[in-house]
């Protein structure tokens, strides 16, 4: 058992997601990764949603399900899973390398004092996890696995968290993108060793890669794939049962259903169904209190980060949307691949992807999902001057409004 090879870390997290009082399961999203594999012959699959979207709680969830730390039995006995036919069959019995790659060292600055880590707890790992094999150190870390399976057969499942977490950090230049996605090319792709590789972020591939490096994996995102589309937020069903436990656990309660809708509902996949932030619902519901969860410390500072580049041509959408309008356009994909944004398209599609807007496509519209958005939105309009003219008019209907409450 090592720090990624076997890891205890999934089945702790997990477990203590379903000890929570607001807990959903989710656990029929392991049939339907094992079903990609076993019967799709789909082993490399990428899920990318918004942060808080639970990406991490259902990785967790296959790692302590698929790997052998932990016997996970009386975890899953009560869940959706276990009703599964071939439960039995999968559980526990797989071995996981699981990274999160958003944990960094510490006092890191630098793209090698983070591979460093990574390629030398893995590494570690496999020595002492095959120290029969007499594996060396000074070996590539795929040709240590490469030696592994000729030697014993066994392959291994990939749990990796938060893959493009490194990209968001400015010590990372090109050279460091180009090098990170070749560690992964050389550690995934064709290797006979891989049982399963599940990654998830908040960007797609695309967004860094040219396709080759990485084209064998499938991605998923939530407003162009309908495929896992209902394990990642939650559902009217869902929020119902939590409002019930809400309402009989709770002494003085201070949240109506409705509000709950209102704020955090709004969210639209690619089948046309509608999801709750699932961060906000439960924060809300534990805390008995309306607020703002989902949306980042500052006032307005990540929406201007996506529409500073052309401001005139989106400042007007902006308006009309929080007037509770749609704004009519054909997102052209969600690759996001450009580093600068500059067009609407380019600028609309990084907003749906970050879950700052949400696209319906069947009306080809994007929007604003809810009312917990729609406050930082208001807030955009009320505090940054680059706005003009929109920004005027927001003052001035806040004095206004403000005048008429004395």
């Amino acid at each position: 058992m090592g720090r990624f090879l076997n890891s205890r870390i999934p089945y702790e997290e997990y477990k203590e997601m379903t000890n929570m009082r607001f807990f959903v399961d989710k656990t029929l999203l392991i049939k339907d990764v094992i079903d990609s594999v076993k019967i799709d012959g789909q082993k490399y699959l990428c899920i990318t949603r918004p942060r808080r979207f639970g990406k991490s709680v259902m990785a967790n969830m296959l790692g302590a399900f698929l790997g052998k730390a932990v016997d996970a039995g009386a975890l899953f006995s009560n869940l959706n899973i276990s009703k599964e036919e071939r439960y039995s069959q999968h559980l526990n019995t797989y071995i996981v390398i699981y990274i999160d790659f958003s944990r960094f060292p510490e006092n890191c600055r630098t793209y090698p004092e983070y591979m460093e880590r990574i390629l030398n707890v893995l590494k570690k790992d496999l020595l002492e996890g095959y120290p029969e094999l007499k594996l060396s150190v000074t070996d590539a870390v795929w040709d240590i696995l490469m030696s592994i399976f000729e030697k014993t057969s066994d392959k291994f499942v990939f749990i990796m968290d938060e893959w493009d977490a490194v990209f968001q950090k400015d010590f990372i230049f090109e050279k460091d993108k180009k090098a990170y996605l070749e560690f992964l090319r050389n550690l995934l792709k064709g290797q006979p060793y891989v049982e399963l590789a599940y990654m998830t972020g908040v960007l797609p591939i695309a967004k860094y890669s040219s396709g080759s490096e990485l084209n064998m994996f499938l991605e998923y995102d939530m407003a162009m794939k309908m495929k896992f589309s209902e394990y990642f937020g939650f559902n009217d069903r869902e929020v119902d049962e939590l409002f019930e436990i809400y309402q009989n656990t709770t002494s003085k309660c201070r949240i109506t259903r409705e509000e709950l809708t209102q704020w955090y509902d709004g969210y639209h996949t690619a089948g046309g169904e509608r999801l709750y932030n699932p961060r906000s619902v439960v924060c809300a519901l534990t805390d008995n209190q309306i607020s703002s969860y989902w949306t980042s410390s500052g006032p307005y500072d990540e929406i201007f980060f996506y529409i500073r580049n052309n401001i005139d041509e989106v400042r007007d959408d902006i308006a009309l949307m929080v007037s509770g309008e749609h704004i009519e356009i054909k997102l052209q994909g969600y690759s996001v691949t450009n580093t600068e944004l500059n067009t609407k398209n380019q600028i609309y599609s990084a907003m749906v992807v970050y879950g700052l807007l949400t696209y319906d496509g069947d009306e080809h519209e994007v929007f604003i999902p809810n009312r917990e958005l729609m406050e930082k939105y208001k807030e955009l309009l009320m505090t940054n001057e680059s706005l003009g003219y929109v920004h005027r008019l927001s003052v001035c209907k806040c004095i206004t409004e403000h005048e008429r409450s004395l």
